[in-house]
């Protein structure tokens, strides 16, 4: 009993320590994991290639290869209509301004705090005795518009970061693809001499394999229906570039929560500029959000229950811990860390009560 307050004092330190070791680290861990996640999201294909009778290192450089010039060509298209859509944010502005001083036939708000600005400077000035006469002509400084290319250039080291951080993302998964089966190999030679122990190490290693394939599978195919679904919507709406706005938001929804969310304001943005109507941009940003909503919280949702067997507030939690602790990577990391948390759990005695928490 004496040991008791002593070892959870211990343990919770610990626990704090560890986090910030994580956050510290998170771009390491961040490229680790997703290094990790690609490249079991990509396995299933080079096995086939390698039944087909394509060796390993062919099958991996064409997986990879095939995703880069994926990569590039969705960036493609949606890099001119994103840019093309920022740089338009402040005449969509000017433009709400616009018809919000129409509807109230009255200057905004930001109009009236400017004029009692100039009321409380001009009754200062009067009261200091200062003739107008000698008061300095006012200058007034015209703030640039906002320009994509100018954003990119100023925010140029934040940019070449994130692409170092890609790059090296895409090296990971190849060369773990060409690893193959090594590093299962070495694991179960870790788990010690006991047959056994390694029996139970290539089951568990073996689950977790299966719950991160099928949950990788489960979001490729709800994202994709999304984004049919997101098209066809928006071909009935008349929404330019349908097929680029159904495209990123396929690509976002992979962000759990966030991604929807910036989805929907930009469509309901580029649907403002297009249409001119506040009514069209509801109506974009709404069937982003209600076709969102269907796959999102109900199919992925259902199938992500039913594949893993997980508590769905666990879920929840994990993804409020995670997106906290490295943000929009967290949030797209969460499921994967928890469902891999869940199987080691249950194979591991100890462990038993975490995989309790998180058993559906």
């Amino acid at each position: 009993m004496r040991g008791d307050p002593r070892r959870l004092a211990i343990t919770i330190i610990a626990i704090l320590i560890a986090m910030f070791a994580l956050h510290w680290a998170r771009t390491f861990c961040v490229s680790l994991l997703m290094g990790i996640l690609i490249a079991y999201a990509l396995n299933p294909v080079v096995v086939r290639l390698q039944r087909m009778r394509v060796p390993r290192w062919a099958g991996s450089t064409l997986v990879m290869v095939a995703l880069c010039a994926a990569g590039v060509l969705a960036a493609g298209s949606l890099g001119e209509q994103v840019g093309a859509v920022l740089e338009q944010v402040p005449q969509a502005v000017r433009k709400v301004s616009a018809k919000l001083t129409e509807r109230t036939g009255e200057p905004g708000t930001l109009e009236k705090v400017q004029a009692a600005a100039r009321e409380i400077e001009k009754a200062t000035i009067e009261v200091a005795g200062d003739a107008p006469a000698k008061r300095a002509p006012a200058v007034v400084i015209e703030q640039p518009g906002f320009k994509l290319s100018s954003f990119l250039w100023t925010n140029s080291l934040a940019v070449a970061s994130f692409a170092g951080q890609a790059v090296m993302v895409l090296f990971l998964a190849f060369f773990l693809l060409l690893s193959g089966e090594a590093f299962k190999r070495k694991f179960l030679r870790l788990a010690g001499p006991s047959l056994e122990k390694r029996r139970i190490t290539q089951q568990m290693m073996e689950q977790i394999n299966v719950s991160i394939q099928n949950f990788m599978f489960m979001l490729f195919t709800t994202n994709t229906a999304l984004a049919i679904l997101t098209w066809i919507a928006f071909y009935l709406i008349g929404l330019e570039n349908a097929g680029a706005w159904a495209l990123a938001a396929g690509l976002l929804h992979f962000i759990p929560y966030a991604g929807p969310a910036v989805t929907a304001a930009a469509v309901g943005l580029a649907a403002f500029l297009q249409f001119g109507t506040y009514a069209m941009a509801l109506a974009a940003a709404g069937a982003s959000i209600a076709i969102a909503t269907l796959i999102g919280m109900l199919v992925a949702t259902f199938m992500t229950g039913k594949q893993a067997r997980m508590n769905s507030a666990a879920v929840f939690v994990a993804l409020l811990f995670w997106g906290w602790l490295w943000g929009v990577w967290g949030l797209l990391l969460a499921i994967p860390i928890i469902v891999t948390v869940k199987v080691a759990a249950e194979f591991i005695e100890q462990l038993h009560p975490v995989a309790e928490l998180l058993r559906a």
